[in-house]
């Protein structure tokens, strides 16, 4: 055989003049016809996907598309730099190439000056930091795709929840947290929810700092005694049972890392907006290894930041390139058993934080773990291999085609099934803001390192933000205040110790002595203080100017 026919051969003689072509059978011509519908095909393809997805300013490169088995050079597929503020969504079954496909944009947005922020759950983006390796799987991919490849690292700063793992320690206080996101973590039910909200507002306006979890612990238990019930009056009241349970959920956060995450010095977000000396973005990774068993926590930290994202950055509107692009890893946590609240918040913030210049990328398994009024908002989408082994399964799959745009090249629902790792299937919103037609793509190979790093703790020991964060402090707070008013409020024995120049300064604080807290509104430090604090999105904390 010979190619797709066998040789055939004629072995009947002919003169001079009376040769004529021989006829060319059915077959052949059909053939011919075949592959010359397939070039053109493959032509309109390359044409067709390399206009739609055409940027006339900087761009970040997925990859190239693909049909019928193919990569076409011609159809590259990219996303703008000035839409990346419009969000988007990696998804796809364990194992198809999200991490990869994270650290390739992320690698490109370092390299445009933007910073970056990671979520690290299994250790495996450390490796941005370091080069890749030159015979590795990242060539052999840039050879297919015909593209250079050369090595890189990039800058990262290594991050902590509260030190708990190799990093520079993330700490939040109590009251910057907010109620909305500590109910969260409290797994709270609507009651409980509010109940905290009221606490909050009652510390907001006595002015009482709360700063770690013994703070709100000391809070709790001071408002349902009797002299705390009398403070709440009027403002609503706290029921003996719904503080019970909030005090004995505080148990299990604070051995769940609440102890170590909660406290003081607060992380500055500008922290995480900074260049490095060459002009590249820092790539802010939180490593999460070593608390992959506290989902709850982290993934609720993960949206705390984006809410102070939002609630301290200036709005913008529309630049060539977003400030900062968060990527928020294994999204479906943060939606697991949330709150109507809590999602309401999420939507919002999602909305409206594109105008203060941030992109925001949910990484998560099917569309459908998130929530419909948050996937309307992710305009850029990356959807990575599904699997349909179960009947669930294969719902789940009908679910994720309904949400992508009509295909005049794929049969979506088979295509989800089929691509292959480091390959997937992408619809974007072109410069003017249009989605783009769904497109089969071989995704670019990263330059850094497809794995973790070889030495995270000294990378951050080393950091200038490790001189910043790594010393806890312990500041005047709301449980020694409370502690100062009630040990004034009672005569002390004969010969007992006077009360220390700290709590004299605490008791002050609250008013003093046995008068009670509940005037606090009505003095000068009260009225100042309800100008200066309201809470945001979340209930998070923000000044008014």
């Amino acid at each position: 055989m010979l190619g797709r026919y066998p040789l055939r051969l004629d072995t009947k003689p002919h003169t001079r003049g009376s040769r004529k072509r021989a006829a060319r059978r059915p077959a052949d011509v059909g053939y011919d016809r075949a592959v010359a519908s397939r070039s053109a095909s493959a032509t309109d393809f390359g044409t067709s996907i390399g206009e739609a997805y055409a940027t006339g300013g900087a761009a970040i490169e997925l990859g190239l598309g693909v049909h019928e088995g193919e990569v076409a050079s011609a159809a590259r597929v990219r996303v703008p730099l000035r839409m990346l503020n419009r969000h988007g969504l990696i998804a796809g079954a364990t194992g198809t190439g999200k991490t990869r496909t994270l650290q390739v944009i992320a690698e490109q947005l370092s390299v445009a000056g933007v910073a970056v922020f990671a979520a690290d759950v299994k250790g495996d983006v450390s490796g941005i930091a370091l080069p890749g390796s030159d015979d590795g799987p990242a060539k052999k991919r840039a050879r297919e795709l015909g593209i250079e490849w050369v090595p890189a690292g990039y800058p990262v700063e290594y991050l902590s929840l509260g030190g708990i793992g190799p990093g520079v320690p993330v700490r939040a206080t109590v009251s910057d947290f907010g109620p909305l996101l500590l109910a969260k973590v409290l797994g709270s039910n609507q009651t409980q929810e509010q109940s905290l909200s009221l606490v909050f507002h009652y510390a907001d306006a006595k002015g009482l700092p709360l700063l770690d979890l013994s703070d709100l612990r000391a809070l709790l238990t001071f408002l349902d005694s009797d002299a705390g019930k009398v403070e709440l009056r009027g403002i609503g009241g706290l029921s003996p049972a719904t503080v019970g349970v909030l005090l004995r959920s505080l148990v299990g956060l604070e051995e769940g890392g609440g102890n170590d995450f909660f406290g003081e010095p607060q992380l500055d977000i500008a922290d995480l907006l900074r260049t490095a000396p060459d002009g590249r973005g820092v790539i802010s990774c939180l490593e999460l290894p070593a608390v992959q068993d506290r989902p709850k926590l982290w993934s609720t930290v993960l949206m705390w930041i984006v809410a102070e994202l939002f609630e301290q950055l200036p709005e913008v509107g529309d630049r060539d390139k977003p400030r900062i692009v968060f990527f928020l890893d294994e999204a479906h946590l943060l939606f697991d058993g949330a709150s109507k609240a809590f999602v309401e918040s999420v939507t919002q913030t999602v909305r409206l934080i594109r105008s203060k210049g941030v992109g925001v990328f949910f990484v998560t398994q099917t569309p459908k773990d998130i929530p419909a009024d948050v996937l309307g908002q992710l305009g850029n989408r990356v959807q990575h291999a599904l699997r349909a082994f179960t009947p669930d399964d294969a719902k789940a799959l009908r679910a994720t085609v309904r949400t992508f745009p009509k295909s005049d090249f794929y049969d979506l629902e088979e295509l989800l099934t089929q691509m292959g790792t480091g390959e997937a299937a992408v619809t974007i919103l072109s410069e003017s803001g249009v989605p783009t037609p769904v497109v089969h793509t071989r995704m670019r190979p990263p330059h850094a390192r497809m794995g973790p790093a070889d030495d995270v703790d000294g990378a951050a020991k080393s950091s200038p933000l490790h001189v910043k964060y790594a010393t806890r402090l312990d500041n005047q707070s709301a449980r020694e205040m409370l502690a100062a008013r009630l040990e004034q409020a009672a005569p002390p024995p004969p010969g007992a110790p006077t009360t220390s120049e700290r709590q004299k300064k605490a008791a002050e604080a609250t008013g003093g002595g046995a008068d009670a807290i509940g005037d606090f509104l009505k003095s000068s430090t009260g009225r100042t203080i309800q100008r200066e604090l309201v809470r945001g999105l979340f209930g998070l904390l923000k000044k008014r100017g």
